[in-house]
């Protein structure tokens, strides 16, 4: 592990991190419910200062959630491919808990993890994106208990690994290593409910709940005033006077299950996402049945003081209300999945997402860039990355998303590969998502390759004209361009290098050039485009093309 950072890297501090930095040792970071589709009252969050080692060696104290390479976490070291971290704390089960049986819950560990109580093991997992938990009920002591949670951060291709590397620079950047997410504690009776599917159109939602009762369960539900019948495990809801989800109307309707002695909260919203062809014969993206063009921002999800977790989830909000203010319905989630409260605020303040799949494989520069950057391809990847454990970890990857965020409505499309990076049988992973879930569309591939199926056209587009191609038979998204750099040192990661695609002096000309690049994309809208996605939402360490800076308090398009 090695002490600090370049010297040439800047410090840059959020609001909200200087915040919760001045009140460090008197607060519990990111003490907010984590899982908003699943809420019960009774929990116990277990964020705060640990006990930290790494290889053994004593390293102090660590403040959880923020990985050991970010400012936030009081570490700030670069941990290396291989280093086994060792985090420590002790704890309490509250006495109002009484005789209930006790789940561990953590949203998200990089990446090969085990967790003990009390030295036996409790749970294990292999990815770093996913959120997994135990009951770890049998494994407790009314003295007291310790957890201990040992991660390993490989950056191993053969798993998803997203933008880490150990040589962050350019478009690749520092890895976040260890717990990145909360971690917590809540009390459920012997039978209880474990998961909810929510399935909707625009007059009522499907709700299916799996528990471990003996028998499918049942029991009730209570949605703005009116109860309806759980049976054999299921129940439709139907809102007197339905409303429909919009981005300028993000209506959702909050509901109550109970089923035997559990009790959860959650929310549905009514909408349909579907392709047809508009007034003129143009393949569109209907939301609720009528087209709309998705006018979006490429979403890393970094942040200068907690890299892969920001300060509180408020800079979710933050980052989310800013690009609905400059007119931008959709984010573009790229290749990292985020804790549940941002897709929460993005269903509650109305803002699209297509939901990026995080790559396994080894990327090459030459063939998933510069070569299909130049050339119009179309990619027989039947016989790309043909490891077997890549394979089964990236398909294994792609359904444990595909169930972890299939209830939020917000996320309207899933993006399957980014430019061909770890690309494989695209047309078997089309299908792996379609059988998982037929209700949005599907961008197999991004980018640069064109796949034999897929819902839409995807299209990069940087150093050329934004044009369309010709005979559309599906609705066309230019899933990047842009990545207009204007660089404001005193709110930049790195001084002496900067990475982006076009690059402008001062504000005016900056501005003046986003401008005119909206404006073309406008006109293309008008010729048949159904979504564009502007490169990006933030500056991203050497990365300085964001409409935000990395620290996020220099708004360029003010």
């Amino acid at each position: 592990m090695k002490n600090g950072r370049n010297p040439g890297f800047q410090r840059l501090l959020t609001e909200e991190g200087e915040e919760l930095l001045e009140r460090a040792g008197e607060t519990v970071p990111w003490n907010v419910y984590p899982r908003p589709q699943l809420a019960r009252d009774r929990w116990q969050n277990l964020n705060g200062y640990w006990e930290f080692e790494v290889n053994g060696e004593p390293g102090g104290w660590i403040f959880v959630p923020f990985c050991p390479e970010s400012l936030l976490s009081g570490v700030e070291k670069q941990v290396r491919p291989g280093d086994v971290l060792l985090y420590r704390r002790f704890f309490r089960i509250p006495e109002d808990w009484g005789s209930s049986r006790v789940i561990i819950n953590f949203g998200g560990v990089a990446r090969k993890t085990v967790v003990r109580i009390n030295g036996r093991e409790a749970v294990t997992s292999e990815n770093g994106y996913l959120p997994f938990s135990a009951d770890i009920t049998d494994l407790l002591s009314e003295d007291g208990n310790v957890v201990e949670v040992e991660a390993v951060n490989d950056l191993s291709p053969k798993y998803p690994y997203g933008k880490q590397t150990s040589k962050r620079g350019g478009m690749w950047y520092t890895p976040s290593s260890g717990i990145w997410q909360t971690v917590w504690l809540e009390p459920v009776p012997e039978k209880h409910i474990k998961s909810i599917k929510i399935k909707t159109n625009l007059a009522e939602a499907e709700i299916t709940v799996d528990g471990s009762f003996e028998e499918a369960p049942s029991g009730v539900i209570e949605c703005g005033g009116r109860v309806c019948e759980l049976k054999n495990g299921k129940a439709v809801v139907a809102p007197e006077t339905p409303v429909n989800w919009t981005p300028e109307n993000p209506k959702l309707y909050e509901f109550t299950l109970k089923c035997g002695k559990d009790t959860v909260k959650s929310y549905f919203a009514l909408r349909t996402v579907s392709i047809a062809k508009d007034e003129k014969g143009v393949p569109r993206i209907c939301l609720n049945g009528e087209p709309l063009f998705l006018n979006g921002l490429l979403d890393q999800g970094y942040f200068s003081d907690g890299l892969y977790t920001p300060a509180s989830p408020e800079s979710y909000r933050r980052d989310i209300e800013t690009a609905k203010k400059h007119g931008f319905n959709m984010l573009r989630k790229h290749i990292k999945i985020e804790p549940e409260l941002f897709y929460y605020e993005c269903d509650r303040i109305g803002v699209i997402l297509i939901q990026d799949m995080v790559n396994c494989g080894k990327y090459s520069f030459l063939r998933d860039t510069a070569l299909p950057s130049l050339l119009d391809l179309r990619l027989d990847d039947r016989k790309l990355c043909r490891d077997p454990e890549i394979r089964r970890n990236f398909l294994e990857a792609v359904k444990g998303t595909v169930t972890f965020l299939y209830n939020h409505p917000s996320v309207c499309g899933w993006t399957v590969f980014n430019e061909g990076w770890g690309q494989h049988d695209s047309e078997a992973l089309y299908k792996a998502v379609k059988d998982l879930d037929g209700t949005r569309f599907i961008d197999t591939a991004s980018g640069w390759f064109r796949p034999r199926l897929t819902d839409v056209t995807s299209l990069h587009i940087y150093f050329k004209k934004l044009k369309l191609p010709k005979n559309l038979t599906s609705p066309v998204i230019i899933s990047e361009y842009g990545g207009y750099v204007f660089k404001i040192p005193e709110h930049s990661f790195n001084l002496s290098k900067t990475y982006g695609y076009r690059f402008f002096k001062t504000g005016e000309d900056y501005k003046e050039a986003c401008s005119a690049l909206f404006l073309e994309v406008d006109k293309l809208r008008e010729k048949g485009l159904s979504g564009a996605v502007y490169t990006q939402l933030s500056d991203v360490e050497d990365e300085t093309n964001g409409i935000l800076t990395f620290d996020r308090k220099i708004n360029k398009l003010e």
